[in-house]
């Protein structure tokens, strides 16, 4: 027997299709912009969906990621220890590696 499972693939902004295969996704329950959290350790890799749009970051830590999903305030956390300035930001894309299996 043989079983098919579609993977989710997600549009992700600044870089475009991204598939969940290798993430652990956490759906987030609280009113929040931040409405979904998807890590993949092994790549140091996570997108977040903020409302509807998903964004990505490169080079975060487990130990980031984890205190992010349990903050009072994921919104808060996101924009103080997260989000870039635009330019750049401890965990931006432009400035650190996209893990090779995520390039385009």
């Amino acid at each position: 027997m043989c079983q098919f499972v579609n993977a989710e693939t997600v549009q992700v902004r600044y870089l475009g299709a991204v598939s969940l295969d290798s993430f652990a996704c956490t759906d987030v329950k609280e009113v929040s912009d931040v409405s979904r959290i998807c890590y993949d350790k092994a790549e140091r890799y996570m997108v977040i969906r903020l409302r509807t749009t998903y964004y990505h970051y490169c080079a975060i830590d487990p130990d980031t990621v984890r205190s992010l999903q349990a903050a009072r305030s994921k919104r808060q956390f996101f924009e103080t220890r997260i989000k870039g300035n635009g330019v750049d930001g401890p965990f931006d894309c432009r400035t650190h590696p996209i893990p090779s299996k995520y390039r385009k």
